[in-house]
């Protein structure tokens, strides 16, 4: 039996003596972090980055996404995407296209040589998780795939209202908690980096600037 490496004994002694009862995401984050290690180290072998692998596992499963989508599902900012993609793109894994007449959506699309690097990758990943759960009984196998969807979704329903209770109006830059507490006059609010005090003008107000606005612009394009 091989014995693990020294950073990994290092991390199981940590939990088991120094503190077995830290937060659960740092246990998470540790366990994450040896398994994305140990596939890298067997991706590296056909010469794939991590990175990559992420846009290509959801491209086998739904070829064809938007740019703007397969950066939603992958979990990262757009201009992140858009870097990976070039590179993807120059090593011949994907192509870019532009369909129909909506010139801005860009989709993503497989190569041949993109498809078949699944036949290779695939059995990679499901070794690696194979390694995680050897000699683990299938119950408990079970019981951590329930909690760890239950945490998803938990943590995931925290985010969403703290985004929307912090949410700013994008038409006045006022938070929506303030413009629904104060429809019929202005909120005061200091501004953080300058100190000054500014006066937002009511959800009503600011719906009639934003029609108006719109109607100005019609009128000059005609």
């Amino acid at each position: 039996m091989t014995r693990p490496a020294p950073d990994t004994e290092t991390i199981l002694r940590h939990w088991r003596e120094a503190v077995p009862d830290d937060r659960l995401a740092h246990l998470v984050k540790d366990a994450t972090r040896a398994l994305v290690r140990a596939l890298q180290m067997r991706l590296a072998e056909h010469a794939v980055s991590f990175g990559h692998w992420t846009f290509l596992r959801i491209l086998w499963d739904c070829d064809g996404l938007t740019q703007r989508k397969l950066s939603e599902q992958a979990g990262v900012m757009e201009p992140t995407t858009f870097s990976a993609l070039n590179a993807m793109e120059r090593l011949g894994y994907v192509t870019r296209r532009k369909r129909g007449g909506d010139r801005k959506k860009v989709y993503v699309l497989l190569t041949a040589k993109g498809r078949r690097l699944q036949e290779k990758l695939v059995p990679l990943a499901e070794e690696v998780n194979r390694i995680a759960v050897s000699g683990v009984p299938s119950d408990d196998i079970a019981a951590t795939r329930q909690r760890a969807a239950q945490h998803h979704r938990k943590s995931s329903a925290g985010r969403t209202r703290h985004r929307y209770a912090n949410a700013f109006d994008p038409r006045s830059g006022a938070p929506e908690s303030w413009l629904q507490k104060s429809t019929q006059a202005p909120t005061t609010v200091r501004c953080c980096s300058s100190g000054l005090r500014r006066a937002f003008p009511p959800r009503e107000r600011v719906a009639d600037r934003a029609g108006a606005h719109a109607r100005s612009r019609k009128a000059r394009r005609r």
